[in-house]
């Protein structure tokens, strides 16, 4: 049986290609002076929702309710 060895370098590999093939990317930016993130942030730590888990709830909702209308 052949061992393996860890190799940051093809970890990093691996991640960026799967990144680039399952993933989009949106970028959402906010002023610092708006306090929007600090926010966000403290919004999802009171309800254990990741950042992006979040994001994308609020998008989907938001959606829903401008086709309803």
């Amino acid at each position: 049986m052949a061992s393996h060895t860890y190799s940051p370098e093809a970890h990093s590999r691996a991640v960026t290609k799967f990144v680039k093939t399952h993933l989009d990317r949106i970028e959402m930016r906010c002023t610092k002076d708006s306090g929007l993130k600090d926010e966000i942030v403290a919004h999802t730590q009171k309800t254990g929702e990741s950042i992006n888990a979040f994001m994308i709830r609020a998008v989907k909702e938001t959606m829903t309710r401008d086709k309803a209308k």
